[in-house]
């Protein structure tokens, strides 16, 4: 037995340090004096003031954060509609059909997806007139459809896990549908929104293959820019930006775990509260 966790300790141990090492690695040349990446020059902040100073750098970063936001907004909203459709009702008329659509953008290859978006926007353009261009709104409407699907899938999983007999209860109470699904469902699914719209944001935030295909000229977004530097070289004012871009998710992550450890931990006072007032 003590072979077997000693076992599981040392994959754990490797797998932590295969994720994590290059990352550690990226932040630590992002401080490196030299003008070679993978060089050790000396320790200079030299590259993070360069950053700042590139404006083609601070258009994409800020295009992306616009676009991640507003994509995975939508995808929250679209994928909790989505998520407690499938939950909530099990049977209505082409729920087979709609669960495919759903679903279809998880398993389907990236490149597929892109083909199909850049072939929709064309035939839209050429019979509607919209959109005049592929650009910030068409790069939207791209990620929010492939996201929505992931986070309905987490909105459907806790739904599912949900216990019923609370929104039951507030309906024996009084309360109307809708007051059920603004005072007892949403609070309770609100950890799940939180996390599928910062599994949206990343997906969005990090995506080249869709946005290749539906971006266009002035619309470049951050990961096109990253990956046309690729090709001639990373610099370091490219580690710095990566280093600032894991600062901001490590505290949006670490912000959203603490919000909602905070409501777990209010959910489980105000029960125990309700509990003990019926006693």
């Amino acid at each position: 037995m003590r072979q077997r966790s000693t076992f599981l300790f040392s994959v754990l141990c490797f797998g932590f340090a295969f994720f994590y090492i290059p990352i550690i690695s990226m932040i630590i040349y992002s401080f490196n004096k030299s003008r070679l990446a993978t060089v050790w020059g000396g320790f200079s902040v030299d590259w993070y003031f360069k950053l700042f100073q590139n404006a083609q750098i601070i258009k994409a970063a800020t295009l992306s954060l616009e676009i991640a936001v507003i994509s995975a907004t939508f995808a929250t909203i679209l994928g909790t509609m989505a998520g407690m459709a499938l939950a909530r009702f099990s049977r209505f008329r082409g729920r087979t059909l709609f669960s495919g659509l759903v679903s279809a953008p998880l398993i389907m290859p990236e490149v597929i997806t892109g083909v199909s978006l850049l072939l929709l926007f064309v035939f839209m353009e050429r019979y509607f007139g919209w959109p005049a261009k592929r650009g910030f709104t068409t790069v939207t409407i791209a990620h929010t459809t492939f996201a929505l699907s992931y986070v309905a899938v987490i909105i459907q999983s806790r739904l599912l896990s949900m216990d019923q007999s609370l929104e039951e209860a507030a309906m024996d109470l009084g309360s109307k549908p809708w007051q059920v699904l603004f005072d007892v469902t949403l609070p309770i699914i609100a950890p799940a929104m939180i996390s599928g719209w910062l599994l949206a944001f990343t997906i969005s935030l990090d995506d080249v293959v869709i946005t290749n295909f539906t971006t266009g000229p002035g619309a470049t977004t951050l990961p096109i820019l990253i990956w046309g530097k690729v090709k001639l070289g990373v610099t370091p004012d490219i580690n710095a930006l990566a280093t600032l871009i894991v600062l901001v998710v490590s505290i949006g992550v670490g912000l959203a775990g603490y919000l909602m450890y905070r409501a777990e931990k209010k959910r489980d006072r105000d029960i125990q509260m309700a509990l003990a007032a019926n006693k």
